[in-house]
């Protein structure tokens, strides 16, 4: 297959690009580096089925030759980063689904949207199905994202009942593992980077949120089981294994060997109380579960970072 994955220099996109290039696939990466890292590219870019375009993904790319999916990953993740791209978060996910899906039209592709557990907001609900409309605030901080990735949901939709595009989407909990930029501002990075440089651990609030964490290798290979799949709506992806932040903090001390104290601010607003995802849909449509252990994957993802603070 020759694969348009946007986000290619990101976290999860490399991530899934190598996974496709090493079962032989030609994929045609795009980034514009607003928050992917170019180590990622440059790693990639030893296999040969490989091909960068550094563009924009909220504009018309042009792509000669065939296309057998059109990939959406390209948007700012973490809050800090796309509070600090607002109208660049809102417009790769808005006016970039629509240019990646016209495109998918032309090229006869399929398209996979990756949209995110956000679009539930602080949830009412727990944990969260897919057939939950969630609880949004539509002009808060976060609603760049949350709102952007709702509307991509339905202009994806909307596409696949009128013009008959095959469309995929998924909806990301939270993710981590190697690879993730030390920078971004996610409590996993936050707490490595903050516990190996022996900084005090910030907690949010109380510590009392949860969230669910999965291993990346668990997410891509969701991901492969749903693009074998004719489904075109929802699938949550994540790991049910619930953790405060309390929880996680203390186990990143443990696996980190740091003596590092905790320090408390204020939580942000609009920040989830809770998290954690209904996975019932994947493990019915696709035989999905995570596999990896929240204390192995930490441990991985910490020795990739002590390799990139420290080397």
């Amino acid at each position: 297959m020759r694969i348009l994955l946007t986000g290619a220099a990101g976290f999860l996109g490399s991530h899934l690009a190598e996974r496709l290039l090493r079962e032989g696939h030609q994929v045609v990466g795009v980034d514009n580096f607003a928050s992917g890292q170019r180590r990622n590219i440059a790693y990639l870019s030893a296999f040969p089925g490989f091909q960068f375009l550094e563009a924009d993904a909220a504009r018309p790319l042009e792509v000669e030759g065939r296309l057998d999916w059109v990939m959406h990953f390209a948007s700012p993740a973490s809050p800090p980063r796309y509070l600090k791209l607002p109208i660049e978060t809102l417009l790769v996910n808005a006016e970039g689904t629509r240019h990646l899906l016209e495109l998918a039209l032309a090229k006869g592709a399929r398209f996979f949207l990756a949209s995110t557990s956000e679009v539930y907001g602080d949830p009412q609900v727990h944990p969260q199905p897919e057939s939950y409309w969630g609880h949004v605030n539509p002009i808060g901080p976060r609603s760049i994202y949350d709102e952007s990735k709702r509307y991509a949901e339905a202009l994806t939709l909307a596409y696949y009942r009128t013009k008959g595009i095959p469309v995929r989407i998924i909806r990301i909990f939270n993710t981590y593992g190697p690879r993730m930029d030390p920078e971004d501002g996610r409590v996993v990075t936050n707490f490595i980077t903050q516990a190996l440089q022996g900084r005090p651990l910030t907690i949010y609030g109380q510590g009392q949120q949860t969230r669910s964490f999965q291993y990346v290798d668990d997410l891509i290979e969701g991901i492969r089981r749903l693009m074998e799949v004719d489904y075109p709506e929802p699938v949550n992806l994540g790991n049910p294994e619930e953790y405060t932040m309390l929880e996680l903090a203390r186990l990143v001390l443990e696996l980190t060997g740091s003596s590092s104290p905790l320090v408390y601010e204020p939580l942000p607003q609009d920040d989830p109380k809770q998290r954690r995802p209904d996975i019932a849909r994947a493990q019915n449509l696709l035989g999905w579960r995570p596999k990896v252990p929240v204390r192995e994957g930490l441990a991985r993802t910490i020795a990739y970072f002590r390799e990139i603070l420290f080397s």
